[in-house]
């Protein structure tokens, strides 16, 4: 009942509208509520008395009761409709906006499909809870006080002869709606689970299809499709099961009304009239108490999805500003790590007392075997994750002190997988800097060594591209990767492995691109590319999260560690791999 009433919070900026929709609601409702009564007349008074005048009368009446409720059912059902429908729209904002505050911790704790089952199976499972269920509450509640305000005055005694069944029917709904939230907790997990898989085996077609793996994505899309159709069909048999129970049960008091109330008719007490009237309302209630009790397993399912949307909502992201944090000023772009210390998992550090400090426009070289912390030092950089000890200092100010926004807004990232948008070239391009000009971004794509590709292309810039850029090369995204990040135009840059991925030819023709993108910027290049670690002002040596040499490549050859071991094993291969990419281009 707690998710319950949160969401129904969301409802409070409509209540205007939703006020109307109740006036509307108990008018409508009302119109339904005089039927009886006029059936009560027409036995009581026309057919025993055969008055035509009042038969005419009670013709006309019915007549106009049906269209006023008519229209007044309308104005219900649209704005409440609408109502509910802005509410799930402003819910899926909220967890839209939600997700993106939350730190990198919570992407790399779930799974895509699950992140992305918040956002359109969770929140659109709320959608009914949010409409129908409203308006059933709204019109069912004041049919059933409605009619059991009419049934006490027709016949107060066999009212209260009536309402013996209830306390019956209500832990009825109790117990089934105990075991129905619980089967809606297992469709959304289900629905989640669907959804992973379906992302998973799309985002990765290629690794599909390359391996040959059809078959075996098929076969765990239809193992998740029919445990989603089972866990749906649970709900579907604990719904279908509630129904026809409170039916039953609600017989029996029915039963009771026409033997008690045949025996009042016949003994004189009531009329005939009074008594079918009761009987109609009798079934009023009825109606409601079972169409209620659908209601409430609709919204216990809802819940089960409330609690996961309202969980998202409740979480705290890792990485939050301190309370009035500044901006961080435009910045020069020295960098300084001191005694820095991280773990992903307590005490289990990947990156353990780093300590270096970088000038501003240098350029600083990252190497060291794998798992090593060489990208977890760039993240940290930029604030994805905030440190466990130590100081990471720009300028001399520590990035923990001003917003993570002006942060992140002087740090550019090319990664080493280019994520392009399903949009245009120049789109792209743009998400660089927003408010950038039409020459801007040409300016930024001819650095990057992209502009002669580009304008090839049917549509040039306004060419669509495909889902992250499929329909361009490995060198043509990270040549428009590189083209946005000049756009930005950030005072620090941080490649990482930028060009691990291409051939020799791409690598050519996006290493000229990076060299434009260096000039004049602090850079961190984690790379084994032999000529850009060469030239590096400073080359940081990592190895099991600890900083284990430093210097430049000329002070560290000779020394013979771990830069000597390394460049041994993979420098020099790929000297010998750019040598005869040269000698076979010659």
């Amino acid at each position: 009942m707690g998710h319950y009433l949160r969401l129904l919070k969301y409802l409070k900026p409509y209540i205007p509208r939703i006020s109307i929709a109740i006036v509307c609601t108990v008018l409508a409702t009302g119109g339904h509520l005089v039927v009886p009564w006029l059936i009560k007349d027409m036995i009581d008074e026309v057919l025993v008395q055969r008055d035509y005048a009042m038969l005419n009368m009670l013709a006309v009446a019915v007549v106009v009761v049906y269209f006023a409720r008519g229209v007044f059912f309308f104005g219900q059902s649209y704005l409440m409709a609408y109502a509910g429908q802005r509410v799930v729209i402003d819910i899926r904002a909220d967890v839209y906006r939600q997700i993106n505050r939350l730190s990198l911790s919570f992407f790399e704790k779930n799974r895509t499909g699950a992140i992305m089952s918040y956002v359109t199976n969770d929140v659109g499972a709320l959608q009914g809870a949010m409409i129908q269920s409203v308006i059933d509450l709204f019109t069912e509640g004041v049919v059933l006080l409605g009619s059991i305000v009419a049934m006490l005055v027709l016949n107060w005694k066999l009212t209260l002869f009536t309402f013996a069944t209830f306390p019956i029917v209500m832990k009825i709904v109790e117990i089934f709606g105990k075991k129905i939230r619980a089967s809606g907790h297992r469709i959304q997990e289900r629905n989640a689970d669907l959804t992973s898989v379906l992302q998973e085996a799309i985002s990765s077609v290629c690794v599909v299809k390359s391996f040959v793996r059809e078959t075996h994505e098929i076969a765990k899309f239809e193992k998740e499709n029919l445990l989603n159709f089972r866990a749906n069909m649970k709900n579907a048999q604990l719904g279908a099961t509630l129904t026809p129970v409170i039916e039953f049960t609600v017989s029996i008091g029915a039963t009771g009304i026409l033997w008690y109330g045949g025996r009042e008719v016949i003994a004189g007490e009531t009329t005939a009239g009074a008594l079918v009237a009761f009987l109609i309302y009798a079934v009023n209630i009825a109606n409601p108490i079972k169409r209620l009790s659908k209601v409430f397993a609709d919204i216990q399912k809802a819940m089960a999805a409330a609690q996961r949307v309202f969980n998202v909502l409740d979480m705290l992201p890792d990485v939050v500003d301190k309370p009035g944090a500044p901006d961080l000023p435009p910045v020069k772009g020295e960098v300084e790590f001191k005694n820095v210390v991280f773990a992903y998992n307590p005490g289990e550090p990947v990156i353990n007392g780093v300590s270096f400090k970088a000038g501003a426009g240098k350029l600083i070289a990252i190497v060291g075997p794998s798992g090593a912390g060489k990208t977890t030092i760039a993240s940290l950089l930029s604030r994805f994750y905030d440190i466990d000890g130590g100081e990471i200092l720009i300028d001399g100010i520590n990035i923990k002190d001003v917003t993570t926004d002006s942060l992140r807004g002087q740090i550019g990232i090319v990664p080493q997988e280019t994520v392009l948008f399903n949009g245009s070239i120049y789109n792209n391009i743009l998400y660089g800097r927003l408010d950038a000009s039409k020459e801007e971004i040409e300016a930024a794509a001819v650095s990057a060594n992209a502009d002669g590709f580009i304008r090839q292309m049917p549509g040039g810039y306004g060419a669509m591209l495909g889902d992250r850029g499929v329909n361009l090369s490995g060198g043509q995204r990270q040549r428009i990767s590189i083209a946005r990040a000049i756009l930005k135009n950030p005072r620090i840059l941080i490649l990482d492995e930028a060009t691990s991925s291409l051939d020799a030819e791409s690598e050519k023709i996006v290493q000229e691109a990076l060299d434009r993108l260096l000039v004049g910027r602090t850079s961190f290049v984690i790379a084994h590319r032999l000529s850009t670690i060469r030239r590096a002002d400073s080359i940081l040596v990592l190895d099991k999260g600890r900083l284990a040499e430093e210097g430049s490549h000329d002070s560290l050859l000779p020394r013979g560690g771990l830069y000597t071991r390394l460049y041994q094993a993979q420098f020099a291969k790929a000297q010998r791999t750019e040598t005869a990419s040269v000698i076979l281009n010659l």
